[in-house]
């Protein structure tokens, strides 16, 4: 058993849809995925690795780097077709943002990063616990959520979600694969890890 913990859209837009190729290399490892948004304590906690965001630097742990992500606002198809154009990012004064609790302050940096007035991403929104559940508001057409790339590219490819500009943000952060130095190099921490940083560029 291989205990992997990571943010749930992570989980559930990037990690699972690309398991099967690790169980198929290694099928005498069993995967088990837990989600949550908080940092998991190895010293309490019975998980071997996770996908941690951030800069890299918690003590007592291995860390490798595994990707950057890119932050740009993505939105239904529908909503560019509608009676309020989603042509320039000054037409976001004209839709619902869709904020997340774990990033709270993310509409604020990228409005005013581009040029904008920090007040339109203070204006009228929806917030979630979860950046899932904001992505699915977004594919649902409830309002412009802002995307990182490991999570929309699927959407994207499939149609359900669009970028409405050509402006991308990159993260000042990332995300690295952990573990406790005293395990990092077991047989099947050391397997799952290189597996996961070759399966990045796939």
């Amino acid at each position: 058993m291989l205990t992997v913990s990571c943010l749930p859209s992570l989980a559930a837009k990037w990690l699972v849809p690309r398991l099967a190729s690790f169980q198929e290399g290694h099928p005498d490892i069993e995967v088990r995925i837990a989600t949550t948004t908080r940092l998991v304590d190895f010293r309490r906690e019975e998980v071997d690795l996770a996908i941690r965001y951030g800069k890299g630097r918690w003590p007592g742990l291995r860390t490798d780097w595994l990707m950057a992500e890119k932050v740009f606002p993505v939105c239904s198809p529908k909503l560019l077709k509608g009676d309020r154009p989603l042509w320039r990012p000054e037409d976001l004064a004209h839709h619902t943002l869709l904020h997340v609790n774990l990033y709270r302050d993310e509409w604020l940096l990228w409005v005013t990063a581009v040029g904008l007035p920090a007040s339109l991403a203070r204006g009228p929104g929806l917030t979630f616990d979860l950046g899932l559940t904001a992505l699915q508001a977004a594919i649902d057409g409830l309002g412009v959520a802002l995307g990182r790339t490991p999570f929309v590219e699927a959407e994207i490819a499939a149609g359900r979600l669009v970028k409405p500009f050509d402006l991308v943000l990159p993260s000042d952060a990332g995300f690295y694969v952990v573990a406790p130095q005293a395990s990092a190099d077991t047989p099947k921490i050391a397997q799952f890890r290189d597996w996961l940083i070759a399966a990045k560029d796939k």
